[in-house]
């Protein structure tokens, strides 16, 4: 097992390849945790400070991330009626 910081770790190389196949993608990232792959998408879209994403009202990201998207990325939730 080697170290997937340096991306040489090939369980988890298989584990993306596997993933990124099933889906018809290029390629695959792991994360271990949803809240991580959550910010990892608001930081993929939300480019500068200060920017804004859409979440519904009961979404899990506005009810359960206790305001991840601010505190790490800068970006602020718009809520919209679900």
């Amino acid at each position: 097992v080697g170290d997937d910081v340096f991306g040489d770790d090939p369980t988890v190389r298989a584990l993306e390849n596997r993933v990124a196949g099933m889906l018809g993608k290029e390629s695959a990232l792991f994360v271990p945790s949803g809240s991580q792959g959550n910010l990892i998408a608001i930081m993929a879209h939300c480019w500068e400070r200060g920017s804004e994403y859409v979440v519904g009202d009961a979404s899990h990201m506005n009810l359960y991330e206790q305001g991840g998207g601010a505190q790490v990325a800068g970006a602020h939730s718009r809520q919209v009626a679900t």
